[in-house]
Parts: C-alpha cells; structure tokens; sequence
C-alpha cells in the first residue's frame, strides 16, 4: 500500500511542476499510436514481393544474398519486427503436433512419458497435443478421431482398447499411429513396450530367493496385455518352485479403492500372504494405505512403476525407463513421417529390479 501511496505522490509533483512551467503534463491518452510497420511495407521498401520478404525474414535458403540483403536493410529501416506466430501460422508450421492419447491425467507414469515425448519432437519443430481417453475405449475413439480432425501429424496412444483396428482409419488418413506401453492389436503398426514378462520373473525370482512362498499378485483389468505379460512371467519363475500363488491372485484393481479392497481381502485370509506385488504405481498406493490401516502383519512389498514416494519409503520395485519408453515412441513416430513405407518396428525395453527395505531376506 506504501508503494502507491509514493506513486501517487510522484505524480502530483510532476503535475504540479509541470503547471508551475506554465505547460501542461503529458499523459498516455496525448501519445499518439505509432502503427507497427507490416510485412508488406518491407517488401515494397526492399522491392521485392510479399512472399520473397517472408522467406527472406524466415531463413529459407533458397532467397539470394542480394534479396536478403535488401529485405533485412529494409526491415532494419522500418525497425520491422517479426511476429513468430504469425509466420508459423501463415507456413502452417503451427499445425505441426503429435498427439499422445493417455488414460489418466492423474497417473504420474502418463505425464513422465508425455514429457519425455515433448523433449523428443520439439528439436523438431512440432509440440505435443494430450487428450485422456480415461480408460475409455470410446472416449478414445472419440479424441483419436478429435486429433486427427485437427490435424494431427502422428497419434501416440496408451490404448484403453483390446482391438485397435479402428486406427486403420487414421492411418488411411496419413496419420501415423504409434502405440506405447501396450502393444498394437489387429493393426499394422510401430510400437514400444517395456518386457513386462521378463519384469514378472524379476519380482517372482526375487521374493523366491528372499524366502517368500505364500505370494500375492495384485493386478489391473485381466485384459490388458502389461497384466497378462507380468503374470505369465511370475508363472514362469514360481509354476516350478512350491511357491503357494495362484489362489492369492487378486483383478480389476484399477485404482486405489479397488487395491485396497483386494489387499483388505488378502490380509483377512486364515493364511495370509507374506509378499505381494502390486501390478503398478496406482496399486501400490492403494496396498500400502490399507497395510498402514491394518492392524495384521506387513507382508514383503514389490511393485511395478516406480512413483518417487517408493524411493522415500524403500519399497522394492521393478521398473523400466519411461524415459526412454517415451523418447522411443516419439522417434517411431518422427521416423515415420519422414518415411511411411519403412518396415513397422516392436520395440522391446528392458525392465529392471530395484531391491529395497520391503523386500528384506527372511525365513518364511
């Protein structure tokens, strides 16, 4: 409040001394407006037409030095600026983006792949458009079609679907589809996923070796390939072993009041498991809050994903590089702009496991 009590006081003694002088202070309505200088006065300044002074101003290298030369003399005489988004707009270089289709804005696994994307293909003049399909298989329907009408370059998706042969359209479009995370099915398609099945021997092998025989395996919905992919790995490393596992399966864990329903009903059984792995960073929450409510026992705790609080809290995880995951896709995509009869590509990222506190060796 002191700083305008000060302003207005400046000002009273500028119009008060202006008076004195016998003139009159002048105040932002007595400035006359200068017109900006227009393209179109450079091009007739530098004589050359409205198109020339625009690739000139815009770098383009096929313009002459003598025209160069003469467009920037000119621009540099009407103090022309260039206005960056009207260029972009008028070379329709605006339009240049690729969407990524994700399933939950809220996911902190979605927003480190979109920015991993976004570092990738802004190099390359082109900027990221996100839309949510919330786990949705019409709702992706919807904002696929949504970014292809709006001119979309390419398409990216974490697909909510189990058939995907509706992107055919859209790559009859011209529009190239990438999936990441979860594999393209019945389309023709480039795509990147982590190995999820080698991710679930990782955890089993693990909790194996740690002791553990009585083990849970808390998943998403049973038809999404990164659940089917990490518990038929499991079943690789614990189907030979005495491992107790099959009976302490748990589906449909979707979001944190799910996972704690399911972890609830574990924790309840006469023998309760003394390990659990949570199928992703949204389970492992919801396992975690219902453990920390529970007056039972704590069970050893592995989950996929990794969300920073896991670090904090020393739960063991097997994780891959969304990072990488992320940068793979968008150069899939890139790729494929520049060349669209190339051989599509499945590209396969290694997972790895993190050992930590919740997993410590015992006898069982």
């Amino acid at each position: 409040m002191w700083k305008m009590h000060l302003a207005s006081a400046d000002r009273h003694n500028e119009l008060s001394a202006a008076r004195a002088a016998g003139g009159r202070m002048t105040t932002p309505e007595d400035q006359a407006v200068v017109p900006r200088p227009t393209l179109a006065q450079v091009a007739a300044r530098a004589g050359v037409s409205l198109k020339t002074a625009s690739r000139a101003l815009g770098g383009e290298s096929y313009v002459s030095e003598k025209t160069l030369a003469s467009v920037l003399a000119a621009a540099a005489e009407l103090d022309y600026q260039r206005n960056a988004a009207a260029s972009l707009l008028a070379s329709g270089r605006l339009a240049d983006s690729i969407g990524l289709i994700t399933g939950d804005f809220t996911n902190p696994f979605y927003s480190a792949l979109a920015q991993a994307i976004e570092d990738e293909i802004r190099p390359h003049g082109m900027h990221l458009s996100v839309a949510n399909s919330r786990e949705s298989a019409e709702q992706e329907q919807r904002v696929a079609h949504d970014l292809a009408d709006r001119q979309t370059k390419a398409v990216i998706t974490v697909s909510a679907t189990q058939d995907h042969a509706d992107y055919a359209q859209l790559q009859a479009r011209g529009i190239p589809v990438v999936f990441v995370d979860r594999p393209a099915e019945n389309v023709e398609a480039d795509s990147v996923v982590f190995d999820n099945r080698e991710g679930g021997r990782l955890a089993a092998r693990h909790l194996i070796d740690a002791g553990h025989r009585r083990i849970a395996f808390i998943g998403d919905y049973a038809w999404l390939p990164t659940y089917r992919e990490r518990l038929a790995g499991m079943g690789d490393v614990l189907d030979s072993t005495d491992a107790d596992w099959r009976d302490l399966l748990r589906t449909d864990a979707h979001d944190i009041a799910s996972s704690r329903a399911c972890m609830r009903d574990l924790l309840a059984l006469a023998d309760p498991p003394t390990a659990v792995v949570a199928g992703n960073n949204r389970i492992l929450l919801g396992v975690m809050e219902e453990i920390a409510e529970s007056s039972s026992p704590s069970p050893a705790v592995i989950g996929f994903d990794e969300p920073e609080w896991a670090q904090v809290l020393g739960i063991s995880a097997v994780t891959g590089d969304v990072e990488a995951l992320g940068r793979q896709a968008a150069r899939l995509a890139v790729a494929r702009l520049g060349d669209r009869t190339r051989s599509f590509e499945n590209v396969v990222l290694p997972m790895r496991l993190i050992a930590r506190r919740s997993t410590a060796s015992g006898e069982r």
